[in-house]
């Protein structure tokens, strides 16, 4: 199941650098992650200071 980002998102950008298939981009208050692009690799999750991403 792809990764999705919570509400605790700091919009930081890290998780976006991070992507290997660039899955994530920012959006209105936080990042978001394409569910179809999103390839389950976890490097968002690992290198987010709030721990936002998450498998759902």
């Amino acid at each position: 199941m792809a990764y999705k980002i919570s509400d605790d998102c700091i919009a930081c950008g890290a998780c976006a650098a991070e992507c290997p298939v660039e899955a994530i981009s920012e959006g209105d208050d936080k990042f978001e992650i394409d569910p179809d692009t999103c390839i389950e690799c976890g490097a968002c999750a690992s290198v987010c200071p709030v721990e936002a991403p998450s498998q759902e």
